[in-house]
């Protein structure tokens, strides 16, 4: 019997299934930053979600091979356990950062495996994320667990500005985060906001027919809370800035 299944036959204005809406969200995010900060210089890779404790997402080289064809591709992981706790500007810093690792791998020179080095430093600043040890200003720039934050008026700014105003956003999260995930953020091949804010931060499981969406005016983070909520930003270089509603 003839098999006549296709995932992109669907009835006129019939909902993604979870899996296509998921990954396409990861994809469309890559490449709008591939373009933005890459010059759409990067190639393709396989975008995966993995439940790696205590990291955000990972590269790895080469790490899938096609088994018709032997083409081989990258790898970046991205771990949805952070998706329900975590501002969405996080969610798409991990994104760029393990993109840098992708730029490094192709067009650079890697040190020692998942040591960031002084080339990686580099272009993250470049590309407006400050690297740093400790995910605020002042921490290392170089070493083996990097976090790092966004650089006010940065090219990764810009680009995500862009980004979210087209309404991108992550659809699915995770019900049952790690109970480790609130309390303290990883930063193993991680990207840490390095901004505290007060109240729910974006995306969050549960009904938000109560809330509304805030954000920073001048680093962009997001958070979701009751309309009648006075929100400041607790990113050093945003002087305290107070969160605008923007939905």
């Amino acid at each position: 019997m003839q098999n006549n299944y296709s995932p992109l036959r669907k009835a006129p204005n019939a909902p993604l299934d979870p899996t296509t809406q998921a990954y396409a969200e990861l994809q469309a995010a890559f490449e709008h930053y591939n373009r933005m900060l890459f010059d759409g210089k990067l190639p393709h890779c396989l975008i995966t979600m993995q439940r790696e404790k205590r990291t955000y997402g990972y590269f790895s080289r080469r790490r899938f091979v096609h088994t018709v064809d032997q083409r081989s591709t990258d790898e970046i992981a991205i771990n949805p356990s952070y998706f329900a706790v975590v501002p969405l500007l996080e969610i798409l810093q991990t994104i760029v950062h393990e993109m840098v690792h992708a730029w490094q791998a192709h067009f650079g020179n890697p040190s020692r495996p998942g040591y960031h080095n002084q080339e990686w430093a580099d272009k993250m600043e470049a590309i407006g994320l400050m690297p740093s040890s400790n995910g605020k200003p002042g921490g290392a720039r170089t070493g083996q667990k990097m976090a790092d934050y966004p650089i006010p008026g940065g090219a990764f700014l810009v680009a995500s500005d862009e980004l979210l105003t087209s309404n991108f956003k992550i659809s699915w999260c995770d019900r049952f985060p790690p109970e480790e995930a609130a309390a303290s953020r990883p930063t193993s091949s991680a990207a840490a906001l390095g901004a505290g804010l007060t109240g729910i931060l974006e995306p969050v499981a549960g009904n938000r027919s109560n809330r509304i969406k805030f954000r920073c005016p001048v680093c962009a983070a997001q958070a979701w809370g009751k309309p009648t909520l006075l929100l400041i930003c607790g990113n050093s270089d945003c002087d305290l800035a107070h969160l605008v509603p923007t939905s």
